[in-house]
């Protein structure tokens, strides 16, 4: 998929189902949000506020009118995820917000959310935008085995705190699909791989590795990753799930050897950011940030877990 491309997902038994590639970070197959076309339709995250329009177009490119949408669902309040849920909530005056428990307060006030990640993602914040609160009275706060029922589909919320407190992954069963989240890491089409997202300041290794257990009792044929894209996982979920669970622990290892050999935590992060291995996937400025980013949040969970 190229930057705003919308299309039907295919993917095993899917329908009603649409992928925009929005074009996060000016890279291409790295940011996916989903249209679900129901009875009362649906878009799953909105990725960051700075490509709202690409959604605004894919919206209307699927047949939704912007009086028509009824449901924003949100994994998580990361704001590569709920950074457009102001804007469109404000276009869209008949959708609700539907957003984790634990994160609800950030979107009705994104104040400390947008301190935190400036913060975290540093010169990258040259990507964002300033987000828009959402009125809280449009505000619906989910929690794990709570159902948004679309109409033929439905949203089943599934706690999934590992990545971070306040997410959680939605169970399509019609669709035999869960959308992931940040919980079963980044796919990369273009070489089929998946990789480690560890970003601070709540990345916990043992939860995630739970909630990969989580994914794996649900047993979907597909998952839907905002980062990036469908992927048939229908004859070998564990085998997915378990070469996930490799990445995550040799990633912390390797963070956690390096510390031990510098014994300079800037020093580490500045080596993932020149080794990394995605510059010929996503470009030199994203592949390098996205390694720093991910190396703090290992640093991070290893101070807590001292």
């Amino acid at each position: 998929m190229g930057i705003g491309d919308v299309r039907e997902v295919t993917t095993g038994d899917c329908s009603d189902l649409y992928c925009l590639d929005t074009g996060m970070y000016d890279t291409s197959e790295y940011g996916a949000v989903y249209i679900l076309d129901d009875d009362r339709p649906a878009v799953v995250d909105t990725g960051i506020g700075t490509n709202y329009d690409r959604l605004r177009e894919a919206l209307a490119a699927v047949g939704v009118g912007l009086d028509d949408l009824e449901v924003i669902a949100l994994t998580h309040v990361h704001l590569d995820h709920a950074g457009g849920a102001g804007f469109l909530a404000a276009d869209c005056p008949n959708a609700e917000v539907y957003v984790p428990a634990l994160g609800a307060d950030h979107v009705v006030d994104p104040s400390r959310l947008v301190a935190g990640t400036k913060n975290a993602v540093g010169d990258q914040w040259t990507h964002y935008v300033e987000p828009e609160p959402v009125p809280e009275e449009r505000v619906v706060a989910i929690e794990d085995g709570d159902v948004i029922d679309l109409g033929t589909h439905e949203l089943r919320v599934h706690a999934a705190p590992g990545h971070a407190p306040h997410q959680v992954v939605f169970e399509d069963p019609a669709n035999d699909a869960v959308f992931v989240a940040d919980a079963a890491g980044i796919w990369v089409p273009e070489t089929e791989a998946i990789r480690e997202t560890s970003p601070p300041s709540n990345f916990d290794l043992e939860q995630c590795l739970a909630d990969l257990e989580t994914l794996a009792e649900i047993d979907p044929d597909v998952f839907c990753y905002p980062h990036f894209g469908p992927r048939s996982v229908g004859d070998n979920v564990e085998g997915a799930l378990a070469a996930y669970a490799t990445v995550l622990e040799e990633w912390v290892d390797a963070v956690a050897e390096k510390r031990a050999e510098l014994d300079d935590d800037e020093a580490v992060v500045e080596h993932f950011a020149e080794v990394t291995e995605m510059s010929d996937v996503w470009g030199e400025e994203k592949s390098s940030a996205e390694a720093k980013l991910n190396t703090r949040g290992v640093l991070g969970y290893l101070d807590h877990r001292e």
